[in-house]
């Protein structure tokens, strides 16, 4: 079995993804999962958000699914409790994506093993926005 590198897979995605589809995106300001999308959008990713109890968010369309959403996916952000990432993970392995992000606080070794298995890179409870401003380059501002 191959070791998981969380930093490396963490980067890979942050380099190699420019679409993201942010499941439980709220257009809650006061929300993490918004304040972290609107930074990833100004940092040059496309936000598709996906909630079911919402009709736009940041200026995009929001979709009740992953499975509705009309185009390629390269990472599923997912801002659910843990009890639904397993739900998520398969939407995300049959939408094609190439990675899913759990979010700070959240994590399910077992959905994640299924996403490896299934060819994704996995992260696990970080924040994708604090891991972005990681990186060489990043201006850390949003």
């Amino acid at each position: 079995m191959m070791e998981h590198d969380p930093d490396k897979e963490a980067l890979e995605i942050l380099r190699s993804s420019r679409v993201l589809a942010v499941v439980g995106l709220s257009s809650n300001p006061q929300r993490a999962s918004h304040g972290v999308s609107r930074y990833l959008q100004r940092a040059g990713y496309r936000i598709i958000p996906v909630n079911p109890n919402e009709q736009e968010v940041l200026g995009e369309k929001a979709w009740p699914g992953l499975a509705e959403v009309p185009e390629p996916v390269d990472c599923v952000v997912i801002f659910r409790r843990p009890e639904h990432v397993p739900e998520v993970v398969e939407q995300a392995i049959a939408k094609g994506a190439r990675a899913v992000w759990m979010q700070h606080g959240i994590a399910h070794p077992e959905a994640a093993a299924r996403a490896r298995a299934a060819g994704l890179l996995v992260v696990e409870d970080r924040c994708m926005m604090i891991e972005h401003m990681r990186l060489p380059g990043s201006s850390g501002r949003s």
